[in-house]
């Protein structure tokens, strides 16, 4: 096990003979990768949240709520208590009118047993196509921002993966240049001077 000195911050910026060029190479490598890391991630992290934002906004403003008929009667038994919460939904085929006055159908979750006719809520886009709910505008920003965090850790990461590679090489031409030094210098070790 090798000793160790106490650890010295900064010590390869300092002024100091036994420093080397490679360690001021590695110095602003290190500074350089920390820097690009956290710019890339933030930078990436606030796009993305943004993005995210404006577009469940979009949709909160584009998409409209609609009353739509059961075209037919959904499959299943009704629940014998009709107030009781009942959480089992049946896909029912569904008839509705888009804002520009086109008939549209399409498949949503109905109550079991529920009659043809009926009505449901749908929600659909500009077109009258079916879409879900949009979200919430707080639900829309817990949304951006775990997508943000995730995007910026993502991005993040290529500069902080090439930062490695580089320390990765600058260590090994370190350590070859060593090698070198020692085979030079390492015979004249064993000779004796008297």
């Amino acid at each position: 096990m090798a000793l160790r000195g106490p650890k010295v911050w900064l010590w390869r910026w300092r002024r100091n003979p036994l420093r080397r060029r490679a360690d001021v190479v590695e110095a602003w490598a290190v500074l350089g990768t920390g820097a690009l890391t956290v710019l890339a991630g933030v930078l990436a992290g606030l796009t993305a949240t943004g993005s995210v934002e404006d577009g469940l906004a979009r949709e909160r403003a584009e998409w409209r709520p609609v009353v739509a008929r059961l075209a037919e009667k959904a499959p299943g038994a009704a629940p014998a208590h009709p107030g009781a919460a009942n959480p089992e939904q049946v896909w029912g085929k569904v008839r509705w009118t888009a804002p520009d006055g086109s008939a549209h159908t399409g498949r949503v979750r109905v109550r079991p047993g529920s009659a043809a006719g009926s009505t449901v809520g749908v929600w659909t886009d500009a077109q009258g196509r079916l879409v879900a709910e949009p979200a919430t505008v707080s639900q829309a920003r817990l949304r951006a921002s775990l997508i943000g965090t995730l995007v910026g850790v993502s991005a993040a990461m290529a500069p902080l993966a090439c930062g490695r590679v580089l320390r990765g090489r600058l260590e090994r031409r370190r350590l070859d240049r060593w090698d070198a030094e020692w085979a030079r210098f390492g015979p004249l070790w064993g000779r004796k001077t008297s």
